[in-house]
């Protein structure tokens, strides 16, 4: 125990050392919320990638590798898809066109590219940050709370207590460069640490006659890529719900304020291959130390979530404790709350800049300077934190059985749904309106809730679309109806 205190103090120094350096760069609002534009590729691919894999790549998609076995590996798929066309079709052109509106926040954008003449956009967009950033970030500091008990011993409670008063402090000192700068630390420590995790254990455990024969002496639908269902519809729900996660990716504000971000657009081509190499290589070691440990740890007939957890979350720490000396069990704990970190310090910046810039500033205090708003924000982003802190002890207490995998994905889905169509639409669409833009939003913002909590809940179709869950026809439905209402009112040709 005294070893894994000293390597997460170590850590924890690191962070902090890192948020000090970075204060001294922040001069202005632009600063705070975006690094001042001057961020290299490396600290943009490496942050950009920590802050979309978060907490579930360790905790929840190594769970997710042992219950689902083969076709756990359509996750990477949709992954690695949804980060190549972000990257390679989407990152240069809102580079571009956020620098000429000099845009600080996704709402700045979204106000400067459709000439709003009122603010009901900004409130929109602003208001759905606030919401699903909150349940986010809520579900990422619940996992923190789950790696303190599980590889500590350490009470839930004071887990995340601790994980919320470390990343709290590093990011009220640095801002958005304490926040990349440290993503990038965190990043490197994830993809070494899940990359050769698997290696290790491979090499140490006796694996006779391969992972396929393994699995199939568990159970053979295990090594099923194509879905472990008798029903072929179940199946396509499955494996569409496994690869649609990377929708995602399309234009989330947490990731693609790290374009606003970066020095230039010649940047973005650099930061496309280390961002494609980070995907293919962490999820796929996650989605394989999850069989390891389903080969290691079950047996024929037994119950996965009963030894491993529900929906899995022990895997990490039941495999770093049998496979790893104390030392690198400890590290391993760093990385778990890297992942974690990594990304609340972003979620929290966002929602910040939503309430001081998009609400406060633009909308009640135009008067107001940026370099007069610098408390301000710090207390709003205390604010955040303490409500996503008091959601997650909620849910610990509530709901005991909860499956960590998919409340981040929830969070993540609600954003990604609400946005990520109208990012997609006004880079690609002349004909894409305010009106259809708002549409879109709120009706990508309604259908997760309805998918979730109604249709998932009805008898005949309901299992489908919990095995599909609500990121894909969220997705769609706000891109039809975008559509629709920009064609009912189109966009107003200007003089």
């Amino acid at each position: 125990m005294i070893t894994k205190i000293i390597v997460l103090g170590i850590y924890v120094a690191i962070l902090f050392l890192i948020g000090i350096i970075a204060s001294r760069r922040v001069k202005s609002m632009s600063d705070y919320y975006l690094g001042g534009k001057k961020m290299g590729f490396w600290a943009v691919a490496f942050s950009a990638r920590a802050t979309g894999e978060s907490g579930w790549l360790l905790i929840g998609l190594t769970g997710m590798g042992a219950i689902a076995g083969y076709s756990g590996y359509w996750v990477v798929a949709g992954e690695l898809l949804g980060v190549f066309i972000s990257w390679q079709f989407m990152a240069k052109k809102f580079k571009k066109m956020s620098d000429s509106y000099k845009a600080i926040t996704i709402p700045d954008y979204l106000q400067s590219h459709f000439k709003s003449s009122t603010n009901t956009l900004r409130i929109i967009a602003a208001s759905v940050l606030v919401v699903f950033v909150v349940i986010y970030v809520a579900s990422q500091m619940d996992v923190t709370g789950i790696a303190f008990e599980s590889m500590l011993g350490i009470d839930y409670r004071i887990g995340v207590l601790v994980g919320f008063s470390i990343v709290l402090v590093y990011i009220f000192i640095g801002g958005f460069v304490a926040a990349v700068w440290s993503d990038m630390f965190q990043g490197v420590l994830m993809f070494f640490g899940l990359v050769l995790l698997p290696i290790v254990v491979w090499f140490s455990m006796d694996h006779g006659a391969g992972i396929t024969q393994g699995l199939n002496a568990i159970d053979p639908t295990l090594t099923q890529l194509m879905g472990r269902s008798d029903d072929p519809w179940m199946n396509l729900f499955t494996i569409l719900g496994f690869s649609m996660i990377g929708l995602g990716f399309l234009g989330s504000p947490q990731v693609y304020v790290r374009f606003m971000s970066i020095n230039s657009e010649h940047e973005i081509d650099k930061g496309k291959w280390v961002a494609l190499l980070f995907t293919l290589l962490t999820d796929a070691a996650a989605v394989t130390i999850g069989i390891l440990a389903r080969i290691y740890f079950t047996g024929q007939g037994q119950d996965p979530e009963a030894i491993l957890g529900t929906g899995g979350e022990d895997v990490l720490s039941m495999i770093t404790n049998e496979f790893l000396p104390t030392i690198l069990v400890a590290i391993f704990i760093a990385i778990v709350l890297s992942a974690i970190m990594s990304t609340i310090d972003s979620l929290l910046i966002l929602a910040s800049s939503a309430v001081t810039r998009d609400f406060y500033q633009k909308i009640f205090r135009p008067d107001l300077k940026d370099e007069d708003l610098a408390n301000f924000s710090r207390g709003v982003t205390i604010v955040m934190a303490l409500a996503a802190l008091g959601i997650a002890v909620l849910l610990y207490n509530l709901y005991p059985d909860r499956e960590v995998f998919w409340i981040m994905i929830f969070g993540w889905s609600g954003i990604a749904a609400t946005f990520c169509p109208v990012i997609i639409l006004s880079l690609f669409w002349k004909g894409y309106s305010e009106k259809g833009a708002m549409a879109s939003m709120v009706t990508g913002f309604l259908s997760v809730i309805f998918f979730k909590f109604v249709v998932s809940e009805m008898e005949t179709i309901g299992p489908y679309f919990k095995e599909l869950d609500v990121l894909a026809p969220s997705f769609l439905l706000a891109m039809i109806v975008g559509y629709i209402f920009s064609k009912i009112f189109p966009p107003k040709l200007s003089k």
